[in-house]
């Protein structure tokens, strides 16, 4: 196999607790002294890029410090770092990881040395977790690009030289209001579909769930940031008249009903429930919410007024999640997955 040169990115902000165990991690997958790892740190205090730097690691340590607050930003900051240039293959993971593999780690960055411009991985995800992948990105990427991709949001990733430079060419010509939301959780999204117009994109499948932060919280962040940058890179796609779905891998577990009560309150103060929520299904509503993109609106505007809608999504998915079972959930996230398909290709129109 012909030597790549690796890199690593770790975006992180108040990790503390996590960031010497990922920073090892990554360290041993990658496994030479040659290679490099970038700390891009939006910390409130130093804690965190104090503990990365006190990591020991084969690997060189770049701290990027004092950036600002965002995702994206810190990512794309770490990679016009000249220690990132001579990396023919390039990590990036998550730090909030409780359980950081890596075996997972070196899996992507393989993927990358056998041709894939982008390797994600896939972590089955509990069934209470990752509504913004299991029914959006995921069901709306596959419907406009043909691309299914389980995890697509996932932060465990590797990426190629060819790749990342056209990530950061493509970033320089984004619209000001997608700019802004690439540089916080649009990245993800963002990544994966610059990546799939320059190579194959491979998914590396683990089979445990992925203990880390949980993102309900920050639940209108996410979705804001997200959501316009997946419709704005997928609005000017032309969808795939066949379908291609791999199946929804959905871990089980138990919620309290004081949590359960908890989230379903949280959700009641973000958005009051759409009109005709009852007579418009999900898939529809999304589908709409794509040609909307397609045909000139604003993506931070259709996002906007997508997102009621998801609110109530989300609602009605922990109501009656709670009382299925994991065979059920999963056939309910592939129904979806394949009624968004055929409602985009319902509504497509020939471009101008």
């Amino acid at each position: 196999m012909i030597h790549v040169n690796f890199a690593a990115i770790l975006p992180s902000r108040n990790e503390r607790a996590t960031i010497a165990d990922v920073t090892t991690a990554v360290d041993t997958a990658i496994g030479a002294a040659d290679a490099a790892i970038l700390h891009a740190d939006s910390s409130d205090t130093p804690d965190t890029a104090a503990r990365f730097m006190a990591t020991p690691t084969r690997a060189a340590k770049v701290p990027l410090t004092g950036l600002a607050r965002g995702k994206g930003g810190q990512i794309l900051a770490a990679a016009r770092h000249d220690a990132i240039t001579g990396a023919d293959a390039v990590l990036v993971a998550d730090t909030d990881t409780r359980n950081p593999d890596p075996d997972t780690y070196r899996t992507l960055l393989a993927r990358i040395e056998t041709g894939a411009s982008l390797a994600v991985a896939d972590y089955p995800r509990h069934w209470d977790e990752a509504n913004l992948t299991n029914h959006l990105a995921r069901p709306l990427i596959a419907a406009t690009t043909g691309h299914d991709i389980p995890q697509p949001l996932a932060g465990d990733i590797a990426i190629s030289r060819q790749c990342l430079d056209a990530a950061l060419r493509a970033a320089e010509t984004l619209p000001a209001d997608v700019a802004m939301c690439v540089n916080g959780y649009g990245i993800d999204a963002f990544l994966l579909l610059t990546a799939a117009s320059v190579g194959p994109i491979a998914s590396v499948r683990v089979e445990y769930a992925k203990q880390h932060a949980g993102s309900f919280l920050h639940l209108p962040t996410i979705y804001h940031e997200a959501v316009p940058a997946l419709l704005h890179l997928t609005g000017r796609r032309s969808p795939p008249h066949a379908g291609n779905e791999s199946g929804y891998r959905i871990a089980d577990r138990r919620l309290e009903p004081a949590q359960l009560r908890s989230m379903l309150t949280t959700l009641d103060g973000l958005a009051s429930r759409p009109d005709r929520y009852d007579s418009r299904p999900w898939s529809f509503v999304v589908a709409e919410a794509w040609q909307a993109v397609h045909q000139g609106c604003p993506p931070v505007r259709a996002a906007r007024l997508l997102w009621p809608h998801y609110v109530h999504r989300v609602r009605d998915w922990l109501t009656r999640g709670q009382l299925a079972t994991a065979t059920s959930r999963a056939r309910m996230l592939s129904d979806n997955h394949t009624h968004l398909h055929t409602a985009v290709l319902a509504l497509k129109e020939p471009l101008p």
